[in-house]
């Protein structure tokens, strides 16, 4: 069932769980309450054949589906912060499996799944960009409609922290908006809507720079 699953076009971004990890029933507490006939989905996940006089209905068949998936999503979000899920994901971010940062200057950044929320239904999966710290939403619409609790709020930071030689460089340039070749003035209503503009930023570091040498 998992491989099946993690095959499913739009799946891309799972990978697959070892079923030694799933059989912990440490690594499972508090996913009973969360998801609905609990014990069919784990065994629906687990590949367990269910015994005839257990036979569900149709329509109840298609709610252990859905519970399984749910399931295997939430087992897979705590999965992916353990050693063994972290270098399983490595491999898809190695290739660039999640996508590329689309920020211009960020020069097709490989980008790492993360969620919004660790509850369930709140929120679907954004991508991470380790050089710009920026969230975006997925390239494909398919991977765009999946969980983020899938994935939760901690894999992508804590990924970072413990390999730190994964951490790329911050982008070297930033984009100065320009009209006829000048500078926008920050006093210009284009900047209405901003806290501060690109001229800002420069002033305030060149006045810190200033203050640093008439202190020397």
């Amino acid at each position: 069932w998992i491989t099946r699953f993690c095959s499913l076009r739009g799946n891309e971004f799972f990978c697959e769980v070892d079923e030694d990890y799933i059989q912990d029933d440490f690594n499972l507490t508090g996913l009973n309450g969360l998801v609905p006939y609990y014990d069919y989905a784990l065994d629906m996940v687990l590949d367990v054949e269910m015994p005839m006089e257990d036979s569900l209905t149709e329509e109840q068949q298609e709610i252990v589906e859905s519970a399984a998936e749910m399931l295997y999503g939430l087992i897979h979000a705590r999965y992916i912060v353990t050693n063994r899920g972290m270098h399983a994901m490595y491999e898809k971010y190695r290739t660039a499996s999640f996508g590329r940062c689309p920020h211009v200057f960020c020069q097709g950044q490989p980008v790492l799944p993360v969620g919004l929320s660790d509850l369930p239904r709140n929120y679907t999966v954004n991508v991470f960009c380790p050089r710009c710290h920026g969230l975006f939403f997925p390239k494909s619409t398919r991977q765009a409609n999946i969980d983020g609790a899938y994935f939760g709020t901690t894999f992508p930071h804590l990924y970072l922290m413990t390999h730190p030689d994964m951490i790329p460089a911050k982008p070297g340039q930033n984009y100065t908006p320009r009209v006829y070749g000048f500078k926008i003035h920050t006093s210009s209503l284009y900047y209405r809507n901003h806290e501060e503009g690109p001229l800002q930023i420069e002033h305030r570091s060149s006045r810190k720079s200033k203050s640093r040498q008439s202190r020397k």
